[in-house]
């Protein structure tokens, strides 16, 4: 993908706001003016885009939170942070260096970036980033608390990610209709799930729920088959929103690079999880449950496929329930977001898309803001789909999955 800014003066001129705030003017909007630019051109207002999968930083709204959560130790605890959530004790850490070098430092920047209306600074920047890319609706997904299901105090998990749910949907989401989300499940937790379905399903705003993939728990447990009847009975989609488990996860520990690590960790823990739901039957024993594989991007899953057809040809008495085999679940049952979408081979690129059935399973995503986001047009301009596939993955599919009313 092309890079959004013009000229080297101004990554110069960003990086000195970003270090010195000397810019009272400051607007991240100018690292999409590439994204405006290729929307007019390609003319994305006639296309229904739907964006699986994008970011805000909930700890810029730290204190906002805090004061939602119900435990009276925890949120004394939560507040000694001040505003930052990183500072909290409260928070998992995440160790290890992800460098800005020779790279644009949007993130400390969003802090300087000015608002206009009278909206939540949120919505306002959010707004901004879909008028800016092309997209009709968007769902949005917390950034720190993604590594929360590593946490060891299972009860933090439970609190923080109540608290920010009602945060976000009593303070956010009604003040603009395209914005959506996923509610948190604290999965370590059965019974804090089974609350927050009750609690947030048909909430404006909410189009399904959401478990962080990186915790070791096994999602087949038959502790989880109410949360998954209850989702299922709501048709109420459920994604697995991938991370890096940093710091938990032993295996990451001989890697000297965060590249390797965002490389693997982003879709091990959702390998994992994609296994046990297969073998163990889950899409036999709720054919109806939608499940969205959610910023793992592509390649792992024809790998998989063959993968666990080989072992399922040669052992099919340990996996009883199934009734196809693997791949066929996997084209079939289960849907995938595109980020980040693995383009530097467009052969392969169209095997896996092939492999997948894309065009009734995959959803665009961008991840905005994060360092490796996607435009639309990573699937607007691939040339082997054909207009009908690019509409279904562009914004169709979602349409079905998030039950949305366009």
């Amino acid at each position: 993908m092309a890079t959004t800014l013009d000229h080297p003066a101004d990554l110069a001129d960003l990086t000195r706001t970003v270090v010195t705030g000397e810019r009272a003017g400051y607007n991240t909007m100018q690292h999409l003016e590439h994204a405006r630019r290729q929307a007019e051109e390609r003319k994305y207002k006639d296309l229904l885009i739907i964006d699986a999968d994008a970011h805000h930083y909930e700890n810029e709204s730290w204190a906002d939170i805090v004061k939602y959560i119900e435990d009276p130790v925890l949120r004394h605890r939560a507040s000694q942070g001040g505003q930052r959530a990183g500072s909290s004790t409260l928070m998992p850490s995440q160790p290890g260096n992800q460098s800005n070098s020779g790279r644009v430092v949007r993130y400390s920047g969003r802090r300087l970036e000015k608002v206009d209306g009278i909206a939540p600074r949120d919505v306002e920047l959010v707004r901004k980033q879909m008028d800016s890319i092309g997209i009709k609706y968007q769902v949005v997904f917390p950034t720190p608390m993604l590594e929360l299901g590593m946490h060891q105090e299972t009860n933090v998990e439970v609190e923080l990610s109540w608290a920010y749910s009602r945060w976000l949907t009593e303070e956010i989401l009604p003040h603009e209709p395209r914005m959506k989300t996923m509610i948190y499940l604290p999965l370590n937790t059965p019974s804090a799930c089974m609350r927050a379905i009750e609690q947030f399903t048909g909430k404006p705003g909410v189009v399904g729920f959401m478990v962080t993939s990186p915790r070791f728990r096994p999602v087949h447990d038959n502790v989880y088959m109410p949360i998954y009847r209850a989702l299922e009975e709501r048709n109420m989609p459920l994604g697995f929103h991938a991370g890096l488990g940093m710091g938990m996860e032993r295996a990451w520990e001989g890697m000297n690079r965060f590249i390797a690590v965002h490389a693997l960790g982003f879709t091990w823990f959702n390998i994992v999880h994609m296994t046990n739901m297969v073998i163990n039957g889950i899409p036999e024993r709720f054919p109806r449950l939608k499940i969205i594989w959610i910023e793992s991007g592509l390649a792992w899953i024809p790998f998989l496929m063959q993968r666990l057809d080989n072992e399922y040809m040669m052992r099919t008495s340990e996996a009883p329930l199934l009734k196809m085999k693997p791949s066929e679940y996997m084209s079939s049952r289960f849907y995938y977001t595109t980020q980040p979408i693995e383009n530097t081979n467009l052969e392969a690129l169209q095997f896996n898309l092939k492999m997948i059935n894309a065009e009734k399973t995959l959803m665009f995503a961008s991840d905005f803001p994060h360092w490796d986001f996607n435009l639309p047009s990573t699937i607007y301009d691939l040339p082997f789909l054909s207009e009908q596939a690019k509409r279904n993955i562009l914004g169709e599919t979602a349409r079905h999955v998030y039950n949305l009313q366009v």
